[in-house]
């Protein structure tokens, strides 16, 4: 009996496993109230006035960011999953514009990388009314060949 409830356990934690491990690993497509962008949106934005944020690590940011970005770490502990809970997070919402309607971009590393996705959804939580996701991050801007510091 134990030796068929272990083997059953087993099956299902590796039935189910890879399941929730890929659900985590990407974010949703879209967030509401923020507007996804490509980097040729993002660059025209920039042009425009837009704070670039730059939600990664430090060394990340030191290494290779988009020209003119402003760094500040989304210092994530909550869930990878789209009802993550904010509280057990860290993001320093004083460092972005004073002015609610200016318009901030967040980014980080891709689909993949949480951070700037926790971070577009809180900074619209705070009440920003121009905030844009770069969902494609550094990846997308590189390919693309757009300017990096």
């Amino acid at each position: 009996m134990l030796k068929r409830t272990f083997l059953g356990t087993l099956f299902a934690i590796s039935t189910l496993a890879p399941l929730s491990f890929a659900h985590a690993q990407n974010t949703p497509e879209q967030i509401e109230g923020v507007k996804r962008i490509s980097a040729e949106e993002a660059l025209k934005l920039q042009q425009s006035g837009a704070v670039l944020v730059d939600t990664r690590v430090a060394t990340e940011f030191a290494e290779r960011t988009i020209k003119g970005a402003q760094h500040i770490l989304y210092r994530e502990r909550s869930a990878k999953a789209a009802d993550f809970d904010a509280s057990q997070d860290q993001f320093d919402l004083g460092k972005l514009p004073t002015d609610k309607s200016a318009a901030v971009v967040m980014f980080c590393n891709s689909g993949t990388c949480w951070r700037s996705y926790k971070a577009a959804v809180v900074t619209h939580r705070a009440g920003y009314k121009n905030v844009y996701w770069l969902r494609g991050g550094m990846p997308e801007w590189v390919a693309k060949g757009l300017p990096t510091q």
